[in-house]
Parts: C-alpha cells; structure tokens; sequence
C-alpha cells in the first residue's frame, strides 16, 4: 500500500514538471525578457558604422557615436542619443544625406524621429532644415508639425510650420508657409496665346 501511494506521489510530481516544462518552452520570449534588466538597452554599440543593403547593393550608410539597443522591448527601438550622420542612395544612385544630434529607429514601423538640429542636404543641393523630421522608410515619406526651411537649388525657398511630403519633394503638403519660387515661362503657350 505504501508503495503504491509512493508511485502515485511520483507520477504526480513527474507529470507537473512535464507540464511546468512545456510551459516554459512555450514561453521562453517571455522568460528573456524576464531575465533581462527592467531598465536599460539590451546592447551598447560606440563609435558604429552600420550599412544597410538592398539585393547587395548599399542603400544607406549610418554613422554615429553611440547606439543603445532595446530590441527585445515591448515596442523595439534602437536609439542614437549623440546623433547620426546618414548617407543614403536614392534610385538614381545619388547620394542624399541627413544629420541630427539625436535619432530612434522604431523596428516594427521602419519610422525614424530625428530630432535637434535636423539637416537634409538632396544630391541636388535641396536643403531642408528643422527640430524634428520624421522619415517613413517603408512609404518613402517625409514630415514634421515644426518650423521648417527648406532652400532650393535655383535660389527659390519654402518656410513653414510643418509639412508632409515624399523623400524627393515632389510631393509636397505645407500648411501655414512663405515661400519663393521660380517658374519658367513656357515660349510655346505664350505663342500658342497670341495665336489664338
């Protein structure tokens, strides 16, 4: 009899561990970030130089002092809190470049915040400078709700208090701005005018 509740206790004891361990498994997501410090980045990176490539060819270089990692987050984001200096090459293989004194790189969205003292210098000497630009990677788009100035390379200008518009600005929405602007006269429907 005492043999028998002995084998009872056992199987009992052996088929909770069994279940405690699936569990686990099932779980081991929820178990590193467990393990991991409640506050803090995941990974520290100094002094980095990151590439990042499209079908083997490099679309964008990224250049900053230091990168915290919070990658196993709740929301994944990496941070560079002394600023980046990017160089990325549009589909005219043109380089463009944009520097801030601070950035996040939200993962799931490929939505960059640059932020203080934000510039975006176009292969054609376009210049857009602002506090804070948002920059959708995934929809190649671009856009603040902040001051803005942006110079052409015809001399021409926009200043405004925020804007949407495509990486290039061909695209583009600005609400409340001052601008300059140079437009070629079209010879042909001047004549075509006079003719009519």
């Amino acid at each position: 009899m005492q043999d028998k509740i002995t084998y009872t206790i056992l199987k009992g004891v052996a088929a909770f561990a069994v279940t405690l361990f699936f569990a686990c498994a099932n779980n081991s997501g929820e178990l590193q970030r467990f393990n991991q410090r409640a506050e803090g980045p995941a990974a520290t990176g100094e002094g980095l130089v990151l590439r990042y490539t499209d079908s083997g060819k490099v679309v964008a270089t990224l250049r900053t002092p230091k990168m915290l990692d919070y990658s196993i987050s709740e929301f994944p984001y990496q941070e560079f809190p002394q600023g980046v200096d990017v160089t990325f090459v549009g589909d005219d293989k043109k380089e463009n470049y944009i520097t801030s004194k601070y950035a996040k790189l939200f993962k799931q969205t490929n939505l960059v915040d640059l932020r203080k003292d934000v510039v975006l210098i176009l292969s054609d000497s376009t210049t857009l400078r602002t506090s804070q630009l948002y920059w959708d990677q995934r929809n190649n788009w671009v856009f603040t709700e902040r001051a803005y100035t942006i110079n052409f390379p015809d001399g021409s200008f926009n200043n405004g208090q925020g804007f949407d518009s495509s990486e290039n600005f061909k695209n583009f929405l600005s609400s409340g701005n001052q601008s300059k602007m140079f437009v070629k006269e079209n010879k042909n429907a001047k004549r075509d005018s006079l003719n009519e």
